[in-house]
């Protein structure tokens, strides 16, 4: 389940994916499978190969993209999504969903 982000916010993220950029969509968000998490950011981008190319950079894996419909994208929590946001230059999505020094939480 995802909650904390605006329509236009999800709106926007669905835009920039289908133009095939990389974009970043952080939210909070609940699943039994990772009790230790609550926020998630999904790395989108609908050219898979730049997709690819992109993830290799931070070690993700192919087969770890979620294709959704026109949506691809790499799902990031713990850890591995702070180091990514950071790189990145996400300040707004690191400070908004207090994802500094994570490796502390």
């Amino acid at each position: 389940m995802a909650f904390g982000i605006k329509r236009e916010e999800l709106m926007a993220w669905k835009k920039n994916v289908e133009n095939g950029e990389i974009d970043f969509l952080t939210h909070y968000w609940q699943d039994e499978r990772f009790p230790n998490c609550n926020t998630v950011t999904k790395v989108g981008c609908s050219d898979i190969e730049k997709l690819k190319t992109w993830g290799r950079k931070y070690g993700l894996e192919e087969n770890w993209i979620d294709m959704r419909e026109q949506y691809p994208h790499f799902d990031l929590f713990g850890v591995h999504q702070e180091e990514v946001l950071r790189n990145e230059g996400k300040w707004d999505q690191l400070s908004r969903f207090n994802l500094m020094n994570t490796e502390n939480k």
